[in-house]
């Protein structure tokens, strides 16, 4: 119960447990918990099971393989090849894609067994979930909060430990957010560290896929795998991929100089994640790292620049469900125009056509140089400034987000996932590596702190980070009483 991808692999090669077993056990959690917590939309049952019964009888073949006889569950906005994928919405009743995403082809190229598709925004248009066509997923720390979004159900199954370890995706908070409200370490990446290759699409300039894990050994390890070159993706990189787990190393962050933007404290902080934050910056001195204050642009200008480049964004990327490609189940048959009407008005949320008409108006003939490149202007200011900090410091460190998880009502407002997020935009925007881990509780539910680094600087944050959670341990929930 509770252990990491790390340990079970360990206890898988020493035949100390098998992988039937460890599904099993997963299975059951799903079965007994989900119903409260919401947090998956597939789960794959019979193909989990044969997986695991084939590397038990076949272990010497399966062995070296990085993930083997290991059950991962994934955000539903990955392409998993037959296996419904929905992106949590009505539009995609029904769809089976014929390939897979890259980095799910990674980790069953790794012998992962995939346990299923998680819960999220629809579209990934939140920050909590609750956006979600199946009904928002709940926090396992407090069933009447959210546990953050869009990855809100991978951060879900993984606190109430339904699952080992999880993929999501981060446009700008996304999976920073539900790892901090969920007491969970999550990793986002240097955009084009990791493909976007059959990833459904929402702000393609910003979308990052990366893990939501147990550890920050989980976390690297991960990473390790699904990094690299894709040649279907040309916004990924061509540079080396390092062995980020086996490189791990507490004792480098000794002399590191790491920054404090005093904009992020003068922002409205609930008491705990202050208090917790002030405790992480104190061990981090302890452990002879210099934290020094700086000044950078009002975190305010990160939120206008989200709220137009991503609809913008969003309004492309949703053309596509005209339709005539996808549509509603029983629609089929209907002419052009009865379909995309179905499709657009019977399948889109709310929250959807709200970022769909904004972002067309922002790209609209006559507004697009007000709007949209006033935006992109402004948003490469943001980079500017933030490369500015890190040619001189090792890092950036901030709380995760100003508050612990939030309900249902707050994710009313229109603006819920911008203000969530404040502590995150800006780094995404800028395509800056980033990792939370948790701080500790604040009224019982966990809170987060983060580092952000340089550009495919995420061996430095992942020391950082593993320095810091040594000290700090690992929050685990008592799940007997959800």
């Amino acid at each position: 119960m509770n252990l990491t991808i790390t340990e079970l692999k360990d206890k898988l090669l020493k035949k100390e447990i098998s992988a039937l077993e460890i599904v099993t056990y997963y299975l059951k959690r799903i079965d007994d918990l989900d119903s409260k917590l919401n947090s998956f939309i597939t789960v794959n049952n019979e193909l989990a099971i044969s997986k695991a019964k084939e590397f038990d009888n076949n272990f010497e073949k399966y062995k070296d393989k990085k993930l083997s006889g290991i059950p991962i569950s994934v955000k539903d906005v990955f392409s998993t090849k037959d296996i419904l994928t929905t992106c949590a919405s009505h539009v995609l009743d029904g769809y089976m894609p014929v390939y897979n995403a890259t980095v799910i082809q990674k980790i069953l190229d790794e012998e992962a067994i995939l346990l299923g598709k998680t819960n999220q925004d629809q579209f990934c248009h939140g920050s909590g979930t609750a956006t979600s066509y199946y009904g928002p997923s709940r926090n396992p720390w407090n069933l009447e909060t959210l546990p953050g979004g869009s990855s809100g159900g991978s951060a879900s199954a993984l606190a109430a430990d339904l699952t080992t370890g999880t993929l999501g995706t981060e446009t700008a908070g996304s999976i920073r957010l539900p790892s901090s409200w969920c007491g969970l370490v999550g990793i986002k990446p240097t955009y084009g560290r990791v493909s976007r290759y059959g990833v459904l699409a929402m702000g393609s300039s910003l979308d990052c896929p990366g893990p939501i894990v147990k550890s920050v050994e989980d976390g690297a390890y991960l990473l390790s795998i699904i990094a690299g070159y894709d040649s279907n993706d040309f916004t990924s990189s061509k540079l080396p991929v390092p062995d980020y787990y086996k490189e791990l190393d507490a004792e480098s962050v000794k002399n590191m100089k790491v920054a404090l933007p005093k904009e992020f404290l003068e922002l409205q902080l609930e008491d705990g994640v202050r208090k917790n934050f002030e405790k992480s910056i104190q061990i981090l001195k302890d452990k002879g790292v210099t934290i020094e204050e700086v000044s950078i642009m009002d975190p305010k200008f990160g939120i206008a620049v989200y709220t137009i480049t991503c609809r913008s964004e969003v309004s492309s990327n949703l053309a596509r469900y005209d339709g005539t490609r996808f549509g509603l189940e029983g629609s089929k048959n209907g002419t052009i125009k009865e379909l995309y009407e179905s499709t657009r008005g019977e399948g889109f949320g709310a929250e959807a056509k709200r970022r769909v008409m904004t972002g067309t108006f922002s790209l609209s003939a006559g507004y697009a140089d007000e709007y949209f490149r006033k935006s992109e202007q402004v948003r490469q200011l943001i980079k500017e400034d933030l490369d500015r900090i890190l040619s001189k410091y090792d890092a950036i460190i901030a709380p995760t987000t100003p508050s612990i998880a939030l309900t249902d009502k707050d994710a009313e407002n229109p603006l819920f996932g911008e203000i969530a997020d404040v502590l995150a935009e800006g780094s995404s925007e800028a395509g800056l590596p980033g990792i939370t881990i948790p701080s500790g509780l604040s009224e019982n539910m966990p809170t987060g702190v983060q580092f952000i680094g340089k550009h495919f600087g995420e061996q430095t944050i992942l020391n950082l980070a593993f320095a810091l959670e040594k000290e700090l341990g690992r929050l685990i929930l008592d799940t007997s009483k959800i």
